[in-house]
Protein backbone atom coordinates (compact mmCIF):
# COMPACT_ATOMS: atom_id res chain seq x y z
CA UNK A 1 0.00 0.00 0.00
CA UNK A 2 1.36 2.98 -1.10
CA UNK A 3 -0.63 5.58 1.41
CA UNK A 4 -1.95 4.21 4.26
CA UNK A 5 -5.94 2.93 4.74
CA UNK A 6 -7.17 4.50 7.81
CA UNK A 7 -9.82 2.03 9.42
CA UNK A 8 -12.33 3.17 12.54
CA UNK A 9 -12.66 0.83 14.66
CA UNK A 10 -16.01 1.26 16.82
CA UNK A 11 -16.33 -1.20 19.78
CA UNK A 12 -17.79 -0.78 23.43
CA UNK A 13 -14.62 -3.58 24.56
CA UNK A 14 -11.47 -2.28 24.93
CA UNK A 15 -9.76 -5.77 24.85
CA UNK A 16 -11.35 -6.87 21.93
CA UNK A 17 -10.81 -3.35 19.90
CA UNK A 18 -6.91 -3.51 20.72
CA UNK A 19 -6.71 -6.45 19.35
CA UNK A 20 -8.61 -6.08 16.26
CA UNK A 21 -6.54 -2.60 16.15
CA UNK A 22 -3.14 -4.68 16.62
CA UNK A 23 -3.79 -7.16 13.87
CA UNK A 24 -5.17 -4.22 11.62
CA UNK A 25 -1.56 -2.52 12.45
CA UNK A 26 0.59 -5.38 11.66
CA UNK A 27 -1.24 -5.80 8.07
CA UNK A 28 0.16 -2.06 7.31
CA UNK A 29 -3.47 -0.15 8.13
CA UNK A 30 -3.79 2.94 10.39
CA UNK A 31 -6.07 2.47 13.29
CA UNK A 32 -8.37 4.68 15.05
CA UNK A 33 -10.96 3.51 17.66
CA UNK A 34 -14.28 4.56 18.88
CA UNK A 35 -16.07 3.18 22.34
CA UNK A 36 -19.75 3.65 21.53
CA UNK A 37 -21.73 4.76 18.21
CA UNK A 38 -21.85 8.25 19.03
CA UNK A 39 -18.17 8.66 19.10
CA UNK A 40 -17.74 6.55 16.32
CA UNK A 41 -20.20 8.66 14.13
CA UNK A 42 -18.44 11.69 15.52
CA UNK A 43 -15.08 10.59 14.33
CA UNK A 44 -16.38 9.64 11.27
CA UNK A 45 -17.78 12.95 10.22
CA UNK A 46 -14.55 14.88 11.15
CA UNK A 47 -12.44 12.48 9.49
CA UNK A 48 -13.70 9.98 7.09
CA UNK A 49 -11.86 6.90 6.99
CA UNK A 50 -11.48 4.06 4.19
CA UNK A 51 -13.78 1.48 6.00
CA UNK A 52 -15.59 1.09 9.41
CA UNK A 53 -15.37 -2.08 11.72
CA UNK A 54 -18.97 -1.50 13.99
CA UNK A 55 -19.96 -3.40 16.82
CA UNK A 56 -23.59 -3.92 17.10
CA UNK A 57 -24.20 -3.99 20.75
CA UNK A 58 -22.91 -1.08 22.55
CA UNK A 59 -24.35 1.66 24.56
CA UNK A 60 -25.67 5.42 23.74
CA UNK A 61 -25.97 4.15 19.76
CA UNK A 62 -25.92 0.52 18.38
CA UNK A 63 -24.26 -0.43 15.09
CA UNK A 64 -27.45 -0.83 13.34
CA UNK A 65 -28.50 2.88 13.86
CA UNK A 66 -25.15 4.02 13.20
CA UNK A 67 -24.61 1.85 10.13
CA UNK A 68 -28.32 3.16 9.04
CA UNK A 69 -26.89 6.74 9.17
CA UNK A 70 -23.68 6.39 7.16
CA UNK A 71 -25.37 4.70 4.41
CA UNK A 72 -27.84 7.30 3.93
CA UNK A 73 -25.71 10.26 3.86
CA UNK A 74 -24.00 10.40 0.41
CA UNK A 75 -20.78 11.98 2.12
CA UNK A 76 -20.33 8.54 3.75
CA UNK A 77 -22.31 6.03 1.76
CA UNK A 78 -20.08 4.77 0.28
CA UNK A 79 -17.35 3.58 3.43
CA UNK A 80 -17.06 0.04 3.41
CA UNK A 81 -18.73 -1.50 6.98
CA UNK A 82 -18.20 -4.53 8.66
CA UNK A 83 -20.60 -5.16 11.41
CA UNK A 84 -19.79 -7.09 14.16
CA UNK A 85 -22.40 -9.30 16.60
CA UNK A 86 -22.92 -11.55 18.80
CA UNK A 87 -27.02 -11.89 17.44
CA UNK A 88 -27.03 -15.81 15.92
CA UNK A 89 -28.98 -15.77 12.75
CA UNK A 90 -32.19 -17.67 14.39
CA UNK A 91 -32.79 -14.83 17.34
CA UNK A 92 -35.49 -12.75 16.41
CA UNK A 93 -37.05 -12.14 19.87
CA UNK A 94 -34.41 -9.28 20.76
CA UNK A 95 -33.62 -5.40 19.43
CA UNK A 96 -30.47 -7.06 18.16
CA UNK A 97 -32.12 -9.58 15.50
CA UNK A 98 -29.89 -10.94 12.68
CA UNK A 99 -32.91 -9.93 10.01
CA UNK A 100 -32.32 -5.97 11.35
CA UNK A 101 -28.39 -6.27 11.01
CA UNK A 102 -29.08 -7.58 7.15
CA UNK A 103 -31.49 -4.52 6.40
CA UNK A 104 -28.21 -1.77 6.96
CA UNK A 105 -26.48 -2.11 3.50
CA UNK A 106 -23.26 -3.11 5.51
CA UNK A 107 -20.66 -4.52 3.31
CA UNK A 108 -19.83 -7.26 5.71
CA UNK A 109 -21.70 -8.79 8.31
CA UNK A 110 -19.37 -11.42 10.84
CA UNK A 111 -20.88 -12.81 13.71
CA UNK A 112 -18.75 -12.98 17.05
CA UNK A 113 -16.78 -14.42 18.53
CA UNK A 114 -14.91 -13.23 15.33
CA UNK A 115 -11.04 -13.09 15.21
CA UNK A 116 -9.01 -10.27 14.21
CA UNK A 117 -7.38 -12.80 11.25
CA UNK A 118 -11.06 -12.79 10.03
CA UNK A 119 -12.21 -9.28 10.43
CA UNK A 120 -8.69 -8.15 8.95
CA UNK A 121 -9.64 -10.45 5.94
CA UNK A 122 -13.01 -8.55 5.33
CA UNK A 123 -10.99 -5.00 5.69
CA UNK A 124 -8.82 -6.09 2.80
CA UNK A 125 -11.21 -7.66 0.94
CA UNK A 126 -13.55 -5.01 0.63
CA UNK A 127 -10.48 -2.14 -0.08
CA UNK A 128 -9.15 -4.27 -2.75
Amino acid sequence: MSEKKRILVVDDEPDFAAIVQGNLEKEGFEVEIAYNGVEGLEKVRSNPPDAVVLDVMMPEMDGYKVCRELKADEKYADIPVVLLTAVASHVTSTRYSHQDGMSTEADDYIAKPASAEEITASIKRLLE
